[in-house]
């Protein structure tokens, strides 16, 4: 029963989102297995930097989403936002900063608004 509940819910929030389903599509043929699992278990995934090697958590949204964590405990170090032009899904967001990260650190950091994050 409660799956047959979930199953419905599913497939009234993709006919009523279809960019929202294809953006999310997207991003999970582009993550690794690692990373899909971690998302599909937390709702966020890690990407490691291009040119410092440091460590990024992309969590779901489109702004203020981004964390850079010490990998060896967890824990965040600063938060930070950068994002792309307003309308964007969230799938397709978050693919770009995974992929801007993952091929242009230094670039994205020059750009991106930092906050102070809670560890």
């Amino acid at each position: 029963m409660l799956a047959r509940w979930f199953r419905i819910l599913r497939q009234r929030f993709e006919q009523a989102h279809p960019s929202d389903v294809r953006g999310l599509k997207l991003l999970r043929e582009w993550l690794s297995p690692e990373q899909r699992a971690q998302y599909d278990a937390h709702g966020y995934f890690d990407v490691a930097g291009s040119d410092s090697g440091r460590w990024y958590r992309i969590h779901q949204g489109t702004a203020m989403n981004i964390l850079e964590i010490d990998h060896d405990s967890g824990y965040p170090r600063v938060g930070l936002c950068f994002t792309t032009e307003a309308g964007f899904v969230a799938g397709d967001v978050m693919l770009a900063q995974k992929i801007a990260l993952e091929t242009r650190e230094h670039g994205v950091l020059a750009i991106a608004h930092r906050f102070a994050v809670n560890p």
